[in-house]
């Protein structure tokens, strides 16, 4: 692991922990097989985190560990279970665009988790240079397309099955990064 991988710290919010998923969580994650540590929800993982651990996977054998920009699990601060993940699709283009998409398990909806990690890790990509995030939603995900107004991401487009958002860098876009809690 290189020093840069190695600085890759959990993200804190008030009720939430992001955690960045290491190529060797994502393999557990593909074969829905726990780890004696690993902190899973009843529900977790789900197809979509299933999903995305591929994804991982499938970057880190083609162009390397893509963390930061990876997937992360978000786990609640309460019981340390994981209910879900968010991520960057992929890392930062030349012009600083990223893609994010995000999942929460059924029972965790509906109780400002999705909002509350999309706002960190959009806090977070800003602080690392990100002036551009990306997002879709399908039509007829009303919760998902909620979730991404209630963060300030705005309505560029659609088509006949997806609409799209976006969100461009604040100007104090660094102050916005929330700082891991005090022991």
């Amino acid at each position: 692991m290189t020093d840069a991988l190695a600085a890759v710290a959990d993200l804190y919010t008030e009720r939430l922990v992001l955690h960045p998923m290491t190529p060797e969580e994502a393999e557990r994650v593909v074969a829905e097989t726990p780890g004696a540590g690993d902190p899973w929800g009843p529900e977790y993982p789900d197809v979509m985190d299933v999903e995305g651990a591929t994804d991982l996977l499938k970057a880190c054998a083609t162009t390397g560990d893509p963390r930061p920009f990876g997937n992360y699990e978000i786990r609640r601060r309460a019981d340390g279970r994981a209910i879900g993940g968010i991520g960057f699709n992929r890392t930062p283009d030349a012009e600083g665009t990223v893609t994010v998409g995000y999942s929460l398990n059924a029972s965790a909806r509906g109780k400002g988790y999705a909002s509350e990690a999309l706002r960190a890790l959009l806090a977070f990509a800003w602080s690392r240079g990100v002036t551009l995030v990306q997002a879709d939603a399908d039509l007829d995900n009303l919760a998902s397309q909620h979730v991404m107004t209630a963060v300030g991401m705005r309505v560029v487009g659609e088509d006949h099955r997806v609409r799209y958002f976006e969100m461009r860098a604040p100007d104090d876009a660094a102050a916005q990064l929330g700082s891991r809690p005090s022991s």
